[in-house]
């Protein structure tokens, strides 16, 4: 095994013990369900920034199902579709990070909108959908750490409303309401997210200056 791939697997290792930690750590609740949101939805999306977009996904998908396993949490329909937002959000923030950053990703808000606007409930709340544009904003600015953050937030939450309105039919009162629960929760996810990146970034820098941990090139 190659020195460089062995790096790879020990920071992965690393990654995903801290990103199940960090999801056993509850930070606060989404209004009106009883959905916890955790330490893990700041650390999650940023991870691929360290690891690339592969390893990052690989590390952040094995912390969700292993959770899920130890937990014995039933796999109903909105458990199997609460794995996949973050995946994207991931790669987003990794995809972007990179110089010569592929707008693929871009491509999922996109059809995100699509798929959102063509159900019937969708249709009556089309501006919702807006916020689903805000990934492909931030990608003109990726060097700004909050909007790239912001964006990869986005990118999740835009996954998860394209499928979730297809799922259960929620009528459009209901996302109509949360509106302004969106607002706030993503604001204080894209500053998590923010956050976490410089912390995780100092941290490494620092172990590896002490050699405890070899030096990692990240964006």
């Amino acid at each position: 095994m190659s020195k460089s791939l062995q790096k790879k697997l020990l920071f992965l290792a690393i990654f995903t013990l801290v990103g199940f930690t960090s999801l056993q750590v509850p930070f606060n609740k989404l209004l009106g369900s009883n959905v916890s949101f955790t330490l893990f939805d700041f650390f999650a999306p940023m991870a691929g920034a360290f690891l690339g977009p592969f390893f990052g996904i690989v590390s952040i998908f094995s912390v969700m199902v292993a959770n899920n396993l130890i937990k014995d949490v039933p796999w109903t329909t909105g458990a199997i579709i609460r794995l996949f937002p973050t995946l994207f959000a991931v790669y987003y923030f990794a995809a972007i990070s990179k110089k010569n950053s592929s707008k693929w990703i871009l491509a999922v808000p996109v059809l995100a909108i699509l798929t959102f606007l063509a159900h019937p409930q969708g249709k009556q709340v089309p501006y919702y959908t807006l916020f689903w544009l805000i990934p492909l904003i931030a990608y003109k600015f990726r060097s700004n750490l909050y909007l790239k953050s912001l964006g990869a937030t986005f990118t999740a939450h835009a996954v998860g409303g394209a499928a979730w309105i297809w799922v259960f039919n929620l009528p459009a009162a209901v996302w109509n309401g949360l509106i302004p629960v969106v607002i706030a929760e993503r604001l204080l996810f894209a500053t998590g997210i923010a956050v976490s990146f410089i912390a995780v970034k100092a941290t490494l820098k620092f172990l590896a200056a002490k050699h405890v941990l070899p030096e990692l090139k990240f964006s």
